[in-house]
């Protein structure tokens, strides 16, 4: 049975949203049930979310509707809560069956998997993390609850598009978080900690080998949806980085197997 992981989509409600909402739909539509296990999201699904009491975002129908049904047809659903969706909770547990976690370390083919979104590991994020325990505390969690859902959304928005223009780099591999979480990687193997260590947040895709204390382990990174559409397919055996490729009429193509 396949596990199949993926990260940063920033599904996101605005015009300039809409076709990365019609292939991720697609995309987990394409998904057979019969054969997969279970999917892990890595964080920033969404470009923002918020759980009213009574108010669901209109916009994620789509998407939402395709995880349920992967999920009423027996497919576990795991989701790394990131940087732009750590306010997921009752909606998705309740009425999607998602299992949310901070970090999760599953067995699969007999070795150690840490799964983590990434954010907050570079040491120089020493802001991002203050901005983390501010925004998770349940005071402001209620004052956000009373803005009004369609200015939640926008001011979200904006603030989201706002930090991508700021991070934006022309090569992704010289990202500011690239290293951070390569050396994250490497200590965590070396540590003896897991035997496959999964991340996204860099958006730059990366399977390699480091050691451990009793051989090699590996380094993934999903890379992200939002530019490349990649995703890591692990089949029992071996895992795959593979890109979604909508206009092609093709559901995938696989770019280096580990």
């Amino acid at each position: 049975m396949k596990t199949i992981i993926f990260s940063d989509v920033h599904l996101n409600v605005a015009e300039d949203g809409r076709d990365l909402m019609r292939d991720l739909t697609a995309f987990l539509r394409n998904i057979d049930p019969a054969e997969t296990e279970r999917i892990v999201v890595l964080g920033d699904l969404f470009d923002f979310w918020f759980e009213y009491k009574h108010v669901i975002f209109s916009g994620y129908f789509d998407v939402l509707r395709a995880f349920a049904d992967l999920s009423d047809s027996g497919v576990e659903i795991h989701f790394i809560i990131g940087n732009h969706d750590f306010w997921a909770g009752r909606f998705l547990v309740n009425h999607l069956r998602f299992q949310i976690h901070q970090e999760l370390l599953l067995e699969m083919g007999g070795k150690r998997v840490l799964f983590v979104h990434g954010d907050g590991i570079n040491p120089k994020d020493v802001g991002y993390r203050i901005y983390k325990r501010i925004a998770r505390a349940p005071f402001v969690i209620w004052l956000f609850g009373i803005i009004h859902p369609d200015w939640a959304m926008g001011i979200a928005q904006g603030v989201a598009r706002g930090s991508r223009h700021l991070k934006k780099v022309e090569d992704l591999s010289k990202g500011t978080e690239v290293i951070p979480l390569q050396t994250f990687a490497k200590r965590t193997l070396a540590e003896g900690k897991a035997d496959v260590v999964m991340c996204g947040h860099s958006h730059y895709p990366v399977m390699e080998e480091h050691p451990t204390p009793t051989g090699t382990g590996l380094y993934i990174n999903t890379g992200d949806w939002l530019f490349h559409k990649s995703y890591v397919e692990w089949d029992g055996e071996e895992y795959k980085q593979r890109l979604f490729v909508a206009e092609a009429g093709r559901e995938e193509v696989a770019q280096r197997d580990h």
